[in-house]
């Protein structure tokens, strides 16, 4: 299994909207910080919307990555057929072999019927371009409805992104969501995370930790994940917290990538 960086690792580097950086960080930044890393891919999420660039600047990074011997996946939000045409063309532009996908985009959350039949009418390109449509489960829809989409699907060519802590938004674990979707997971995100109980007693804060530092057991997610032999790279998401500036946060951000990704390697590879 290969392990890699996100659009995700870096959220404040990126931009979060309201707090952006004065220069923010790029995809190539991402593959130079991949390489130094000595890591094997990057995925460029959709808080970096590719179909904003061009197919020049696209094939220029491409060339970047392939230099470097740093494999790019392709991701986006919105599962319509016309935004999976689009990302398609850009998943094959990259040579990405897996297109992740957050189902929902604004108020476009449609039902899973509509995400079957939007699914099935695209499975012949991702099969002529041999591209895993890789859904993300996400806090709107419970684990079992994620497989029973991908069942109803029917295909090789779709399959999981699995992360391991947004189902906690709809009131469900890591366990559960292993349960229902390792046997269909390509793509692994390993976010790691705190629960603390509020000083008054009634209720809970979910928040991200450094990888290997919080209560995700990322040992057993792995072994349980092996069994099926599908998934192909596990991408570090961090939920970073922010300090008091956006230059304080960007700093803690890239501790912690530096710390999850010693604690990832040490678990995946020999």
């Amino acid at each position: 299994m290969q392990i890699g960086i996100s659009t995700y690792t870096y959220t404040w580097a990126f931009g979060v909207p309201g707090s952006e950086p004065q220069v923010r960080m790029t995809p190539f930044d991402l593959i130079n910080r991949a390489g130094k890393f000595g890591l094997q891919c990057v995925q460029i999420a959709d808080n970096y919307p590719m179909h904003f660039m061009d197919k020049t600047e696209i094939s220029l990074l491409h060339d970047y990555a392939l230099k470097r011997n740093i494999g790019i996946e392709a991701g986006s939000r919105g599962l319509t057929e016309e935004n999976l045409e689009i990302q398609l063309n850009i998943a094959g532009q990259l040579s990405s072999y897996i297109l992740r996908m957050v189902i929902d985009k604004d108020q476009y959350r449609p039902d899973p019927d509509t995400v079957v039949s939007v699914i099935r009418n695209i499975i012949p390109e991702l099969a002529s371009r041999k591209i895993i449509l890789a859904l993300e489960n996400h806090d709107r829809l419970h684990a079992s409805v994620f497989r029973r989409i991908v069942e109803r699907a029917g295909s090789e060519f779709v399959g999981i992104c699995l992360d391991c802590v947004n189902s906690m938004g709809i009131g469900e674990g890591i366990e559960t969501v292993l349960e229902e979707l390792a046997p269909y997971t390509v793509n692994l995100h390993v976010k790691d995370f705190t629960v603390t109980r509020v000083f008054h007693k009634m209720g809970f804060v979910v928040e991200g930790m450094p990888a290997g530092k919080g209560m995700l057991d990322l040992a057993t997610i792995l072994n349980k994940l092996e069994n099926y032999g599908k998934c192909r790279s596990a991408i570090l998401e961090l939920w970073t917290p922010p300090e008091n500036t956006i230059e304080e946060t960007i700093r803690k951000e890239q501790a912690w990538a530096e710390e999850s990704i010693e604690n990832i390697k040490k678990m995946i590879l020999p």
